[in-house]
């Protein structure tokens, strides 16, 4: 038995399929894999049988950290459910739009060892920190800190990974 044959998938995934729309397309088999398909679409199930179509993309960014139940509804499926650049988040009990969280450049520095005094909890996520801070954990637990903005090497960083 020789190799199989190389079947080309497309970025994106298929776009969602509402039954209850009544909107199930013809059972037909028109493809069987993305190459077949033209320009970037993909080979995906209408509901009844397989056709090409545009592929949906994701929405930037990442949903943010979920703070307090909410609705336990499912308000959305996909982010092409959301307006503008909000995405469908996990709201804890089922799922809604949300606008997406800002992560800040830059990563939170190296821990300190020793003791010192604990804060309160100062942040949850990246948003809720001044100018250019990030949201980083710490000996008790998070707060908001300039962040390290750097170019490491390779080798910095696997003798990095060494000291843990």
């Amino acid at each position: 038995m020789g190799p199989l044959p190389f079947t080309f998938q497309e970025p994106g995934v298929c776009p969602k399929i509402y039954p209850e729309d009544d909107m199930l397309g013809d059972c037909a088999e028109l493809c069987s894999q993305d190459g077949q398909c033209p320009d970037d679409e993909k080979c995906c199930s209408n509901g009844c049988g397989q056709r090409c179509m545009p592929p949906y993309k994701e929405k930037p960014g990442v949903c943010p950290k979920i703070q307090i139940l909410g609705v336990c509804e499912e308000l959305c499926s996909q982010d092409g459910d959301c307006l503008n650049d909000e995405k469908c988040c996990s709201n804890g009990c089922g799922h809604q739009c949300m606008a997406p969280s800002k992560v800040k450049p830059g990563v939170c520095p190296r821990k300190a060892l020793g003791i010192g005094l604990c804060h309160v909890l100062e942040c949850v996520d990246d948003i809720d920190c001044p100018n250019d801070e990030k949201c980083c954990s710490t000996k008790c637990g998070r707060e908001c800190t300039p962040p390290f903005i750097g170019i490491c090497s390779t080798d910095a960083w696997v003798s990095n990974i060494h000291r843990f």
